[in-house]
Parts: structure tokens; C-alpha cells; sequence
């Protein structure tokens, strides 16, 4: 049975993989039914506030889009037949699948091969208080060099489907701001197919919304590819950020690292993160790692945190995965305070190292020091309460 249906079959993707972990993928919403919360896939998500994305209903209109395109860029609407020609794969859940089938005119982007795009691509898309839904689908030309910054805002309840296709050779950096308002509810399928020795760093930031749900995933056209996804959020009292990671090595001689930290403070603060890794029988001596790491900062937070690796073939170069939550070091404080730092600058100091090694990592010095920011303004809301509670 094949694994695609109504997509180009991506190099190596060769059999369906029987795990609960991986429902087969289809644009067809019926092989999606509405979940219960029972489901594997399904058993953290708030499904109660997921609803809007979730029901069928009429075709709905994108985001509010705004940004400027280098020289040589190009970017226009397609039909969503042909949208779904283009994806590198249909949806696996049923948010996706929703996105896909209550999306008008999809957004396509292609970046020519060959091109050195030098300053960043930045678009940001606003929410206006409606549902939304759009499946977007952007082409990295062979041997190409650029950088994709997407930052979202406002309020919406948005349902989206975005494919990233990097070509051989190709160095391609993406950046997902997801800077909603309080009361937004966003989820998104996003596929990044890298191809034979092509490059590709994501890094993905959750800083707003009521509820966010990411599936993001990786999988290789070609031997000597190289994926690394980096992940911070933060998250404050009654919001739930999920962030679901697949990394398919389905070609010999890849390598994937990744790395997400979370802090979370307030009651019903929630954070997910599913880390699966599937190293197929061809991926012969593939490296891969995963780490996730969730930081308490007060009382009545929940961090759910599950590292998986599915492993068919024991002739790979390397392959691991760690998960740690827990409150401040103590150690760490202590050698700031012994120092003259007051207790709630060095747990400041703390926070911001934490994330700091993620942040640097983004390249766009605006987005960066626009982060920064952020998190020092979260840190705002909780300052003299960790004080309190963190040795509790």
C-alpha cells in the first residue's frame, strides 16, 4: 500500500509504517474522523478549543499577508487541486486535512535554483478575528541559498497546510514567529522534504495564543541531506502550545538534530512536545539526536514531553534523544548570587541563557532582538512569584 495519495511519492518513502504513531496520510477528511481524545495522536490536545479547526464546512479565506519579494522571487495563488499536486505529502491529521479542504486559492512561492538570496524573506500574516484556512506551498531551486522568516499575529482561528521542498544542494534557513493574541487557536501540518546534500535549519517559536498545535516533519529525496529543527516557547497560565516532531530517514547517510526548550509559569500552563525519529532499513549510517527541555517556573504547570525513536536497521553512525523538566539549578543560582546578583536577576539571567542558544541560532538580528524582548516581557509577568515557589 502506498503511503501517498493525490502527492509526487518522495524518494525512499516505500511502505506505509504501521504504528499508531504515524496514521496513514490522506487529503480524504473521512480517514481522518473527529478524534475523542483517546486517540494517540490526539490524547494531549485541548480538543474542546481545537473545535474551529476541526469541523467542515465552507472554502475560507487566508491571513492578511504583508512583505516584500527579492529579485528573481516568485510568489503567486494556485488553484488548491494543484496545491495538493505540489505537496510533498497529504495531511496526517485531521487539521490538516480540514486545511486542506476548506482552503480557496493556495499561496505558492518558488525560489529559482542557483539563487543567493542575501537578506532574509520576511512575511507576516494577520489574523482579523476569523477562521481561517490555507495551504501553502514553497519550492527551494537547486543549490539555492535563503532565508524564510513567517511571522504570524493577531487573532484567528487558522488551520494551515505548508510544504517546503529543498532541492539538492540547496542551504535554506525557515522561521516560524507565532506571535498570536491571547485568544488565537492555530494549528498546522508543515512537510520539509531536503534533497540530495541540501541543507535545512527550522526554527520555530511559540510566544502566543490560546492554543497551538504544530505537526512538523522531515524526510529526505536523497542521500547527504542534513535537517536541523529548533523549537522555544513559552507558555503562561490556561494556554497549550503542542509541538509534534517527525523525522523520517528514509535515505542512507542523513543527519537530523533536534532541539526545543519551553518554559512554562501559571496554573494550566501546558506544553507538549512528541519527538519521534523513524530510521528506515536503508538509512544506513545516518546521525540523528533529540532533545527537548521544559523549564517550571512556578506552580500548577504540566510539561508532557515523549522522545520516540523507530529503529529498523543497527547499521547507523549514531542515535540518541533526551527529555528533561524541571525548576531552576540550583547551582546555577547559587553561583550567580554569590556574585552579588540579586535571586530574581540571576533567575532572569537563567531563563534568558536558556533560550538564548536557540534565538542566536535564527540569523535575523530584528527577529532575534524582537524575541528577546518578548521573553523578557513574559518573564515580567511572573517576576516575585518565582521567587517564591521555584525551591517549593
Amino acid at each position: 500500500m502506498p503511503i501517498l495519495d493525490g502527492a509526487a511519492n518522495v524518494a525512499g518513502a516505500i511502505e506505509t509504517i504501521e504504528s499508531h504513531l504515524h496514521p496513514e496520510p490522506s487529503f480524504d477528511v473521512a480517514k481522518h474522523p473527529m478524534p475523542t481524545g483517546r486517540e494517540e495522536i490526539w490524547r494531549f490536545s485541548p480538543l474542546k478549543a481545537l473545535r474551529p479547526l476541526l469541523a467542515e464546512g465552507d472554502v475560507l479565506s487566508g491571513l492578511d499577508w504583508a512583505g516584500d519579494l527579492p529579485a528573481g522571487v516568485e510568489m503567486r495563488t494556485i488553484p488548491a487541486a494543484e496545491a495538493r499536486e505540489r505537496a510533498i505529502e497529504p495531511p496526517v491529521d485531521r487539521i490538516a486535512a480540514i486545511a486542506a479542504q476548506r482552503t480557496g486559492d493556495a499561496v505558492y512561492m518558488s525560489v529559482p535554483a542557483e539563487a543567493v538570496i542575501a537578506e532574509p524573506i520576511v512575511f507576516t500574516a494577520t489574523g482579523t478575528g476569523a477562521q481561517a484556512a490555507e495551504s501553502f506551498v514553497v519550492d527551494f531551486g537547486r543549490h539555492s541559498r535563503a532565508t524564510l522568516v513567517l511571522h504570524f499575529e493577531g487573532s484567528a482561528q487558522y488551520a494551515a497546510k505548508y510544504d517546503f521542498r529543498v532541492a539538492d544542494g540547496a542551504e535554506i534557513n525557515l522561521v516560524y514567529v507565532n506571535d498570536w493574541a491571547e485568544d488565537a487557536v492555530h494549528g498546522a501540518q508543515i512537510s520539509v522534504q531536503v534533497g540530495r546534500d541540501a541543507r535545512v535549519r527550522t526554527i520555530h517559536t511559540s510566544l502566543g495564543g490560546k492554543a497551538i498545535r504544530i505537526a512538523e516533519r522531515a524526510s529526505f529525496a536523497g542521500p547527504g541531506g542534513s535537517v536541523e529543527q529548533f523549537g522555544l516557547y513559552f507558555v503562561n497560565a490556561g494556554q497549550h502550545v503542542e509541538h509534534r516532531m517527525f523525522v523520517d530517514h528514509n535515505a542512507p547517510h542523513t543527519k537530523s538534530n533536534v532541539d526545543y526548550r519551553g518554559a512554562l509559569q501559571g496554573k494550566g500552563a501546558h506544553s507538549v512536545w512528541i519527538g519521534d525519529v523513524l530510521i528506515r532499513k536503508v538509512a544506513l549510517q545516518i546521525e540523528t539526536y533529540e532533545s527537548n527541555k521544559n523549564l517550571v517556573l512556578t506552580d500548577g504547570c504540566q510539561a508532557d514531553s515523549v522522545p520516540n525513536l523507530e529503529i529498523e536497521t543497527g547499521e547507523i553512525a549514531g542515535a540518541g534523544h533526551s527529555s528533561t523538566t524541571g525548576r531552576f539549578d540550583d547551582t546555577q543560582l547559587f553561583y550567580l548570587m554569590s556574585r552579588g546578583i540579586s535571586e530574581d536577576e540571576a533567575r532572569r539571567l537563567i531563563v534568558h541563557g536558556f533560550f538564548n542558544d536557540i534565538i542566536r541560532r535564527i540569523g535575523v538580528p530584528a527577529i532575534e532582538q524582537r524575541l528577546l524582548a518578548q521573553v523578557e516581557r513574559e518573564l515580567e509577568l511572573v517576576h516575585g512569584s518565582t521567587a517564591t515557589k521555584a525551591h517549593e
